[in-house]
């Protein structure tokens, strides 16, 4: 992005060389870079600062003076919004600008993003890093942390709810539950064959009684003839 600024070198009126010498002097300053367009020499560029200045930032008889600031095509502002800018320490913003760290702007942009989520950058930072560290750490448990007690949640905690033993112990049970599964319904097959195994006709024909089960005692008398016969 170029920042742009439409000025008129050979302007006679004090009061705008002085306000076009502001505008460049503290530019400079902050080191921002910078390409001067004049339109004292160029009528191209006098037409162009004209039209792409907004028409309610024009003055009344619709003739806009320079210094006018551009950021490519977008328009920024003129000296005053530029001088506003300069006294509430936001030029980078108003130039469309990132502002350069450790710059008095970007400690007043980090403030004001404190006051609108009401979390301190840096001890957002360091929760981050917290659950970096705990590798089953969820990003629900991360913002659980965070918003817990102004982010004072322990670290403790989280590897409490996140511990690696018990989500093992866990896995282990859940692979022992399927085995066990498995010899019931095994059990329950064999019953069921069983059960359902046909009946042959000689067994309805002759069902096995109590007596036939139980066999007759053998008398003394009939272990003496069986002796003899054997002799």
């Amino acid at each position: 992005m170029v920042i742009k600024v439409y000025l008129a070198t050979a302007s006679g009126s004090t009061a705008i060389k002085k306000k076009q010498q502001d505008v460049v002097g503290f530019l400079e300053a902050l080191k921002v870079d910078y390409t001067e367009f004049d339109i004292a020499t160029n009528e191209e560029n006098r037409m162009w600062m004209r039209e792409n200045v907004p028409g309610e930032k024009k003055p009344s008889n619709g003739i806009p003076l320079p210094p006018q600031i551009f950021n490519d095509q977008n328009y920024c502002g003129d000296y005053d919004t530029f001088f506003n800018a300069k006294e509430d320490n936001e030029v980078f913003a108003f130039l469309g600008l990132a502002p350069p760290p450790g710059s008095k702007e970007a400690q007043l942009a980090e403030k004001a993003l404190v006051l609108q989520n009401g979390k301190d950058p840096e001890e957002h930072h360091k929760a981050s890093q917290r659950c970096q560290s705990y590798p089953v750490c969820t990003l629900l448990l991360c913002e659980q942390a965070e918003e817990c007690n102004g982010d004072s949640a322990a670290p403790e905690d989280l590897h409490k709810v996140s511990d690696p033993g018990e989500a093992a112990e866990e896995s282990e049970e859940s692979m022992k539950e399927p085995s066990e599964k498995e010899e019931e319904e095994e059990e329950v097959e064999n019953k069921t064959e069983d059960a359902e195994k046909p009946v042959t006709e000689d067994e309805e024909e002759h069902p096995v009684t109590e007596e036939e089960e139980e066999e007759e005692p053998v008398t003394e008398d009939e272990e003496q003839g069986e002796a003899a016969r054997e002799s």
